[in-house]
């Protein structure tokens, strides 16, 4: 049996983070429980029933576009990310997509019951960038986090992003899929920033 996991990253001082696929049906409870937080009112899943969750990730399995993965520290869920190709998604009509770009989301499982832990967010941040800049070879990552959400925004800021313009994604209302329109604060990182020593 092979091992499923895409990336595995042992970082000093916090410990080892897997990212891997995710399991529409064996992870929507976990998944469920954190997009149905109030603190994941940005990623706009509140109210969903675990099944439509369910629903929604099995559809986006479907898609050569846009991937959802698990993210584990020690074994531990730890993160949801979402991997996309900018020239497939609404993003891509609001600015002037790059070869090797690729999109991404990110949604942090709710604190532990002893709190916050310093270098939480910025390894998970650091394990993210290697799997999308360096193992799927890409040369710049696009996040796209709701012009409110300015956690968010800082966070993505103190770990390299270069912020880019302010924007209106488009309403989605398809078959599968509806997203209401959204006013997003871009923002980019480039391999060559994250890693400069890195000349691939």
């Amino acid at each position: 049996m092979t091992d499923p996991h895409v990336h595995e990253q042992v970082i000093d001082g916090y410990g080892t983070v897997r990212i891997r696929p995710l399991d529409p049906a064996a992870d929507a409870e976990v998944v469920h429980a954190w997009v149905s937080d109030e603190r994941a009112a940005f990623w706009g899943m509140t109210g969903l029933t675990r099944t439509q969750v369910a629903e929604i990730y099995a559809h986006m399995a479907g898609l050569d576009t846009h991937h959802a993965h698990l993210v584990t520290k020690d074994g531990e869920p730890a993160a949801l990310l979402q991997t996309y190709e900018p020239g497939a998604d609404r993003v891509g009509e609001c600015y002037e997509v790059r070869p090797g770009d690729i999109g991404v989301h990110l949604l942090l499982a709710p604190a532990a019951a002893g709190g916050p832990r310093p270098g939480w967010t910025e390894a998970l941040l650091t394990a993210m960038t290697s799997y999308v800049l360096l193992a799927l070879d890409r040369r710049r990552v696009v996040v796209d986090p709701d012009v409110r959400n300015t956690k968010a925004i800082a966070r993505f800021e103190r770990q390299g992003f270069r912020t880019g313009p302010e924007v209106v994604l488009p309403e989605v209302d398809i078959p599968d899929v509806y997203l209401p329109e959204k006013r997003a604060q871009l923002a980019f990182l480039d391999r060559e920033v994250a890693f400069p020593g890195d000349h691939a």
